[in-house]
């Protein structure tokens, strides 16, 4: 099984990578789910792990957006220059 992202992890990375990492849980919870209705999950558990990965990735992108944190190599001043 593969180790929960967290939120500080999430924080360190580009929008890029963050956009990556969202499409492969959304493929990931697709592919539970099939699971689920086939009647072939072992791990039901997995689907409310990928869930919370995937609201996680959406609040750490909003962070960024709102210039909550700052993006990778980026200063909180250059974040609210941008932003105006």
């Amino acid at each position: 099984m593969a180790k929960s992202l967290t939120a500080s992890e999430l924080r360190g990375q580009s929008v890029e990578d963050l956009t990556g990492k969202l499409k492969e849980a959304k493929e990931e919870l697709f592919n539970l789910r099939f699971q689920a209705a086939t009647g072939q999950l072992d791990n039901h558990g997995r689907l409310r792990v990928v869930k919370r990965e995937i609201a996680r990735i959406y609040t750490v992108m909003r962070e960024h957006e709102l210039g909550i944190m700052p993006l990778t190599g980026e200063s909180a001043e250059e974040t609210k220059e941008a932003a105006e």
